[in-house]
């Protein structure tokens, strides 16, 4: 398992734009569960899948406007 922790900017607080929202939607629509609050999107998934979760993310980002996407990847274990 690995988890995948992003956060897209601009981010104003308590109003994320299309930008910010755009990823998690699109990481849901591909069947992925999502964590989404102020400090940061996380999903947890398999090691092997982690590509794919990042590369949604990012893309979903920066095609609706986004400046700077972080991203971490926590692997658990050595699986990754």
């Amino acid at each position: 398992m690995a988890r995948v922790e992003f956060t897209v900017e601009p981010f104003i607080d308590g109003q994320p734009g299309p930008h910010v929202t755009a990823p998690v939607d699109a990481l849901r629509a591909a069947g992925f569960e999502v964590v989404f609050d102020a400090f940061g999107t996380v999903v947890d998934t398999d090691a092997d899948r982690v590509a794919e979760v990042v590369s949604i993310a990012v893309g979903a980002a920066i095609a609706h406007g986004a400046t700077h996407v972080n991203t971490m990847v926590s692997a658990d274990g050595a699986e990754l």
